[in-house]
């Protein structure tokens, strides 16, 4: 621990490296220590804890999640400006930290939890890659306990978003059928360096044991994207493309014909699947 409170300040440590954030990257660096050691406890205990973190930039979550007592660490970093700065954390580490530099939408998640085990998502997203690598991860959720992971508000608003809303879509029913989905705390723009033009929301996402309602994931993707293609129009009308008749189908799992799609639960979104299913055999 004294050699990771040696460490330079993280302004310093961007000063030293000539570091800036790239809008191309998605990146905002989080550089308030309260906020990111909030984040850390929130992610806790990490004691047994094989942490992976997404863009950790300079590495401010980095160090909060050492301090409060990670196990183990594995950041995945594509900006090579940011290595050295991550390199000197991890020399400070005694061990506990380990650098992958490549892109994580191109990261073999499948062979690193076969070497390392269950892991714990725990980061900063960079914004332009943050609904992509969410689905690829719920996707495979058998390799990873939790998720505490920042999101723009907007897409934190639809993971949580219930029927009804206008934020409730596709991204809430893929979050919710797998995942409790939890937001924590909202951080304002001036949080981050450079400040961004909105708002950002730390999320918790906690794995169910069995998904909310039986349906196969790859029909209930389909039913759910020819739902929400068109979303003003009444599900008899937007689901003509999957089913012949889809007014009779509708009625017959107890969905209104007329109802749109941002009104239907997940249960019956799941009951559809599971139709479509059965007539396809």
């Amino acid at each position: 621990m004294d050699r990771l409170t040696a460490l330079p300040a993280l302004r310093e440590v961007i000063a030293a490296h000539g570091l800036s954030a790239r809008r191309s990257l998605g990146q905002n660096f989080l550089l308030d220590l309260n906020i990111t050691r909030r984040i850390a406890r929130a992610a806790g205990p990490l004691d047994s804890a094989t942490v992976l973190e997404i863009g950790p930039g300079p590495g401010g979550l980095t160090r909060a999640l050492l301090e409060e007592g990670a196990a183990k660490i594995i950041v995945v970093e594509r900006d090579e400006r940011c290595l050295p700065a991550l390199e000197q954390i991890a020399t400070a580490s005694n061990g506990r930290l380990h650098i992958v530099s490549g892109d994580a939408l191109s990261l073999d998640i499948e062979a690193l939890a076969s070497q390392h085990g269950l892991l714990r998502v725990v980061a900063n997203l960079p914004y332009n890659i943050s609904t992509p690598l969410l689905i690829s991860w719920l996707k495979r959720l058998t390799l990873f306990d939790r998720f505490i992971l920042m999101f723009q508000a907007e897409v934190a608003d639809r993971l949580a978003a219930q029927p009804g809303t206008k934020a409730y879509g596709r991204l809430s029913i893929a979050a919710q059928w797998r995942c409790e989905v939890r937001p924590l705390f909202t951080l304002l723009p001036r949080a981050f360096m450079p400040a961004p033009k909105v708002s950002s929301t730390v999320v918790e996402l906690t794995p169910r044991q069995h998904p909310l309602a039986e349906a196969d994931p790859d029909i209930l993707e389909e039913v759910v994207a020819a739902a929400f293609e068109q979303r003003r129009k009444m599900l008899r009308a937007a689901l003509k493309r999957i089913f012949a008749d889809p007014e009779t189908t509708l009625k017959a799992v107890g969905i209104d014909p007329q109802a749109r799609a941002e009104t239907v639960g997940i249960e019956k979104f799941c009951a559809l699947a599971r139709e479509l299913s059965r007539i396809r055999g």
